[in-house]
């Protein structure tokens, strides 16, 4: 409605000034033969200022403009011949679309020699001071008024695209958000429910009480996927590091993975935003631990060093050699990435090679322990054989 509203307002204020010229030309002297010939030249002057003040005109191809301009050029100076002063307001038309179409600096130069160049018909004419400062001011005044609403028509249509292209945006940010939250939160949650219920399988024979409270915590981690869905609909939730840390290692020893942890009491104190993107890692590490290698042993360590919060993630059983991704594979560690850069953090893994076809990997999350900043590379002492991750990067 706005793009409308403000188009039709151009068109209006384009008529007025046409009617106005009309009116002059029906007020001079000239032939009856002339009538016809001024009208069709004020006709195509005003279908060839629609088309220069259209929103997209400035991007028409230069021969294009060249063209169009010279045209409404000799339609601006050819009726002088027969009209003189009364074919002035004319020359507004043009000095705007020399402004519109033009480079600033040609098109402001053009414009001042149009506005001057009243002073010819006028001087010719036998005008006296005023008359020509009239015709001269209100050609200016034309041609500013008319430029001013082409380019407001102009800006109120980019406007309108650019909330339709957010609106748009928008919505696949949502998706986006949507599907991560989804792959991060319920990859972790079923690769445990699964584990836990092949633990459970094997335990019935042999130790039914065991395999009761494995069951128990199999409730639990289910209850809490089915919160997990819930909250992905309103928005990521909050996160505790040290509540995972403790999931962690309870999925790692179902899993017949041996667990150390070593995490400082400071992790307590750490911001909500910034708990809750280690807490996502380390369920993606688990979940890539479990899904991807041979792991028989995890170390999951969490500390706090000056300003950063640091989580390593470190395990072996890592199979060696470039695998390309699966079609469902997902994309954890970018999400990860992505997470860790919205705090002002990073994202680095490191594979070490043993004597074998496997070997060991880390990851390492480090994230603001207060508010977000940009990630310094030096603030670590990392080795150099750790590096950012990088996309192109296989799964753990």
């Amino acid at each position: 409605m706005a793009a409308r509203t403000a188009r039709g307002i151009l068109i209006a204020s384009l008529l007025c000034f046409l009617v106005i010229t009309l009116l002059n030309i029906l007020s001079a002297p000239h032939d009856a033969y002339d009538l016809p010939v001024l009208v069709t030249c004020l006709l195509l002057l005003f279908g060839l200022q629609l088309v220069h003040s259209a929103p997209n005109a400035s991007a028409a191809p230069t021969r294009t403009k060249m063209l169009t301009l010279a045209a409404q050029g000799v339609l601006t100076y050819l009726p002088f011949v027969w009209l003189g002063v009364f074919w002035g307001a004319m020359a507004g038309f043009f000095a705007a679309s020399l402004l519109l179409l033009l480079p600033p600096r040609a098109g402001w130069t053009l414009y001042g020699l149009t506005v001057l160049s009243l002073l010819i018909p006028a001087t010719v004419d036998g005008r006296g001071a005023v008359d020509t400062f009239y015709m001269c001011q209100s050609t200016a005044l034309t041609g500013l008024v008319v430029y001013g609403l082409s380019r407001l028509t102009s800006l109120v249509d980019q406007l309108h695209r650019a909330r339709a292209d957010l609106a748009r945006l928008a919505v696949s940010n949502e998706q986006l958000r949507f599907a991560r939250d989804l792959h991060d939160l319920l990859g972790y949650s079923l690769s445990a429910v699964s584990l836990k219920n092949e633990l459970i399988r094997r335990l019935i024979p042999t130790n039914p009480h065991r395999a009761c409270e494995e069951v128990d915590e199999v409730l639990v981690i289910s209850r809490q996927a089915l919160a997990d869905v819930r909250r992905v609909a309103t928005g990521y939730r909050q996160m505790s590091l040290r509540s995972e840390v403790t999931s962690a290692e309870s999925v790692l020893a179902a899993a017949g993975v041996s667990v150390t942890v070593d995490v400082e009491e400071a992790i307590e104190h750490l911001t909500p935003a910034t708990s809750t993107v280690l807490a996502t890692v380390l369920r993606e590490g688990v979940t890539n631990l479990l899904r991807h290698s041979k792991a028989s042993y995890c170390w999951i360590s969490a500390h706090v060093e000056e300003d950063v919060a640091r989580l390593t993630i470190t395990n072996d059983g890592l199979v060696l050699g470039h695998h390309p991704p699966a079609q469902h594979s997902g994309s954890g560690l970018g999400n990860l990435e992505r997470r860790l850069e919205d705090v002002g953090g990073r994202l680095l893994v490191r594979r070490v090679p043993d004597d074998g076809d496997t070997g060991e990997f880390r990851l390492i999350a480090e994230a603001p322990v207060r508010e977000a900043k940009a990630p310094n590379p030096d603030a670590t002492d990392i080795a150099d054989e750790e590096r950012p991750y990088d996309r192109t990067d296989s799964a753990a």
